[in-house]
């Protein structure tokens, strides 16, 4: 089904960290505790064939259940899981967004993008010599670490915003990420592009620039402008270029009509590359909010349906069209950069809808974040929240107890009883649709946060810190080595050990059809 040309959606159904220590390269992570959320992204088509996939415990039954009754058509359980995906002699990774972290080493071998250690740039930056430092990542990553003299610039934006940042051509422009991706692919689209200066990736980004001994910064807001008119005329002959050497195909708003027309037959997948706080300024209806930079950085967790079409949206043409470059280069075929999309229609502010399978049939009764104050003052309720162990761990509901919603059976047991059991998520969603599954298992009275977590921030009420009460296991999410409190050290040699051995892994895995464009 995966080289058969036909699309497909191959959706590991188990928790995001247990995902991260053994699944498929064209897997695409979607929790059966939270499908409901994802599946609407990652599978728009309701009638695409859909394989769901598991460790053979079952996982993938029940989620074909929540599918086939919200009307997904054509949906297959992977008999045996990654387990008989492994005896039959394919190849399983750790890790997540592996197509994207794979492709990023791809790109440093098959163009020798070049890089520069911490110390060099360290020591160019101490002699006075023309420096800048193009952090690739969203703002809140950046906000978090960076370089000290950082700008953010994340992805797609770069060769956008560059003209007007580095005015010298003799400046060395560095770019750097967290770790290798990003800082590899941002350098690689700046050479692509054809910009006079001398560009470089960071080695290993800011964990190698932590590694190296060397302080980082925190909490920085040194943002690349938008281009002026000269910079723009610059970004534009930049993406015309790198257009033409990928082969970037262009459409009018009416062949978008026309695909849509075919949307029963074709799943058509429509991003505004922007970044967010221009999507939500105005964006078009029925498109999803995808910065150019993280859709490349993270293409699984946007798209899950191999072979379908991709249309790229922005305002002038240049942060999709490099975005489609980038695509191309990973082997999605049918990828196309809407011209005069945002002059089509009437644009919407704010953020998206949030779509979710069931929700209207998700019956419940709620409570306000006063009410449940009140309720935990008087010892007449007890919290079960769905949010993850990272986020539980950074700020929740004093006395809620930490679950796991697929494994919700076992979790109920391990909490103490009470006259009532409260469901809570982030924004109350999750809780929501796991309130029937809950009632089935107890015969204590449920209810749901009305507003979730959000609800009780908002009201001030206080929240305590730590893994202070848990139901189940911390293998919800993947932790990132800057997320662990211990051996953060180990922790990131030990991941830029397992960026760079990606390359060697898929050199023999056909599922990987990467594509190199020399110059």
């Amino acid at each position: 089904m995966l080289r058969d040309g036909g699309e497909i959606a191959a959706l590991d159904v188990r928790e995001e960290g247990v995902f991260a220590q053994r699944h498929m390269l064209l897997a695409s992570s979607a929790s059966l505790s939270r499908l409901e959320l994802r599946v609407p992204l990652l599978v728009p088509r309701r009638s695409a064939r859909v394989v769901l996939v598991d460790s053979g415990e079952g996982l993938a039954q029940r989620a074909a259940g929540k599918l086939t009754g919200n009307g997904y058509t054509d949906v297959h359980v992977l008999a045996g899981g990654i387990e008989a995906w492994a005896a039959a002699g394919f190849p399983l990774y750790s890790g997540v967004n592996v197509p994207s972290k794979a492709f990023g080493e791809f790109v440093e071998h098959r163009y020798h993008t070049p890089r520069i250690e911490p110390q060099e740039v360290q020591a160019r930056v101490n002699a006075g010599e023309k420096v800048v430092i193009l952090d690739s990542r969203p703002l809140a990553e950046y906000r978090k670490m960076s370089i000290p003299g950082g700008i953010d610039c994340p992805g797609a934006e770069l060769v956008y915003r560059v003209h007007d940042v580095v005015q010298s051509p003799d400046t060395l422009v560095v770019v750097n990420c967290a770790g290798r991706t990003r800082s590899i692919i941002g350098a690689q689209s700046l050479i692509h592009a054809g910009i006079p200066n001398k560009v470089v990736a960071l080695k290993n980004g800011t964990m190698g620039w932590h590694l190296a001994g060397f302080q980082l910064a925190h909490n920085q807001d040194r943002v690349a402008p938008a281009p002026g008119e000269s910079g723009l005329k610059k970004a534009q002959q930049a993406a015309a270029r790198v257009a033409q050497r990928f082969g970037v195909k262009y459409i009018d708003v009416a062949m978008v009509r026309k695909f849509a027309l075919e949307m029963d037959r074709r799943t058509l997948y429509l991003f505004d590359v922007r970044s967010p706080e221009e999507y939500q300024a105005g964006h078009l209806p029925s498109t999803v909010s995808a910065p150019g930079g993280q859709l490349v950085q993270t293409t699984d967790a946007f798209m899950a349906t191999r072979n379908a079409r991709v249309l790229l949206i922005d305002d002038n043409g240049v942060r999709a069209t490099m975005t489609a470059s980038w695509l191309i280069q990973m082997g999605w075929n049918e990828v196309y950069v809407v011209r005069n999309a945002l002059s089509s229609g009437p644009l919407y502010q704010g953020p998206a809808p949030v779509t979710a399978l069931g929700l209207d049939k998700a019956k419940c009764s709620t409570i306000t974040a006063d009410e449940l104050k009140r309720a935990l003052e008087a010892k007449r309720g007890v919290v079960v929240d769905f949010e993850t162990s990272l986020r539980y761990r950074d700020g929740h509901i004093p006395g809620a107890w930490l679950a796991i919603r697929a494994h919700l059976a076992d979790n109920l047991k391990k909490i103490p009883p009470a006259a009532m059991i409260v469901l809570i998520s982030p924004d109350g969603i999750i809780a929501r649709l796991a309130a029937p599954e809950a009632a089935q298992l107890t015969r204590t009275p449920v209810k749901v946060l009305a507003g979730g977590t959000e609800a009780w921030r908002m009201a001030g009420l206080p929240l305590e810190t730590g893994m202070t009460h848990l139901a189940d296991a911390t293998d919800d999410v993947w932790y990132r080595p800057y997320d662990r409190t211990a051996n953060v050290e180990e922790a990131m040699k030990d991941y830029l050990s397992w960026e760079v051995g990606l390359v060697k892994q898929i050199e023999h895995d056909e599922d990987a059809r990467f594509r190199h464009f020399p110059a």
